[in-house]
């Protein structure tokens, strides 16, 4: 039942005379006009309606100017990588950083047949992948016949502020031209090895309140100088069943460093021993006890190529039967890199990645029952 309607009060008449109640309200509409019209045109950009703050003003300007670096990626997948019923066109994101090159993530086109990008106003150009780095999940593709119309420019991954914004652009679930803002909240050495075992060689991830869901993969992270500092990767959730609230993103200063290696190298140089590892968590608990050990924490070395950091520095490998079976003594035990524990091979990893060809690191060792310290200086990685 509605209220009822409550009984108008008489308005007592203005003494104003009736030329200057006029005036007055010209005027008072005159200014109101003049508000509303620096609302609709702050910012220097034009709106359907008024923006009502200054942030809102902030996300338009920088999405509006950054949008037309944006591309999605299609992708058409080899039928050897696919179950059988499943679709073999894939989207993915990415965004010019030079004229011609595109920055992508590598698990967009790791298995692609054939790719195009779609870009901003809709006109669709054939693409090829330029360099790969699988390490931390990056790719270069190189268009030709087209100018970028806009281009981004990295900033630094580094100074992020937790609560600071964060602006994502993709194309999340096949939408295109996405723009999702955020915070970002804070950083994570571990975000769980992941299931297709790239990435293994990010040191840390960024993570944001921004939605990155599939389709966001390889879309630029931005702040609010529209500047790029991320680059969009994956998202996390509490099961496999639930979509992911949480974005991850890989740092501009480790992406930007990649780029340069790619188009100087053509491969990225970041530390590695060269070795193959296994977890000890993976080894029998008889042969750990062999060896003496007390703790599944720590990464055999296995395999120790001729002429690689770690053949160099006198690691030692370890033995195996014909039957590819692990045989007792076991190779060194990697326990520490540089004075910090390492869990498993993944921690040793991405413990050696944060270093460059030149430098040396200092890896405790288990060795017959004891430790040991091995100096290993990084070697420049090559083309294979």
């Amino acid at each position: 039942m509605s209220e009822p309607a409550l009984p108008r009060k008489k308005q007592a008449r203005s003494p104003v005379r009736g030329h200057s109640a006029i005036n007055r309200l010209l005027l008072a509409a005159s200014l109101l006009l003049a508000g509303l019209g620096g609302a609709y045109l702050s910012g220097r950009v034009m709106a359907q309606r008024a923006l009502v703050t200054t942030d809102e003003i902030n996300t338009v300007e920088v999405s509006q100017k950054a949008l037309p670096a944006l591309v999605r990626v299609d992708v058409r997948i080899k039928k050897d990588q696919l179950q059988p019923g499943e679709d073999p066109n894939d989207v993915g994101s990415g965004f010019f950083y030079k004229s011609n090159l595109i920055v992508t993530n590598y698990h967009v086109v790791q298995f692609q047949e054939s790719l195009s990008v779609v870009m901003y106003d809709g006109k669709r150009v054939n693409a090829t992948v330029e360099g790969v780095d699988p390490g931390i999940d990056i790719a270069i593709l190189k268009v030709a016949g087209v100018t970028a119309p806009r281009t981004l420019a990295f900033g630094d991954s580094a100074r992020l502020i937790p609560g600071q914004k964060m602006i994502v652009l993709g194309t999340p679930l096949k939408y295109n031209n996405f723009v999702s803002t955020g915070v970002f909240s804070a950083t994570t050495r571990d975000l769980g090895q992941r299931a297709d075992g790239l990435g293994q060689e990010i040191g840390q991830y960024g993570l944001t309140t921004a939605s990155i869901q599939g389709g966001s993969s390889g879309g630029p992270v931005l702040d609010s100088r529209g500047t790029v500092v991320g680059v969009a990767d994956a998202n996390a959730s509490s099961n496999t069943l639930v979509p992911g609230v949480i974005g991850a993103f890989i740092p501009s200063e480790l992406v930007s460093q990649s780029l340069s290696d790619l188009e100087k190298i053509g491969v990225p140089q970041r530390g590695t021993l060269g070795v193959t590892l296994v977890d000890l968590d993976n080894l029998d608990p008889a042969l750990r006890q062999l060896a003496g050990l007390t703790s599944n924490q720590g990464a055999l070395v296995d395999e120790v190529p001729a002429g690689t950091a770690g053949a160099r520095s006198g690691l030692r490998g370890s033995l195996r039967n014909n039957k590819g079976q692990l045989l007792s003594p076991l190779g060194d035990v990697v326990v520490a890199v540089d004075g910090k524990r390492v869990t498993n091979s993944y921690d040793l990893i991405r413990a050696v990645a944060l270093k460059r060809p030149g430098q040396a690191v200092a890896l405790k060792v288990w060795r017959n029952r004891k430790e040991a310290t091995v100096s290993v200086t990084l070697l420049k990685r090559t083309l294979q």
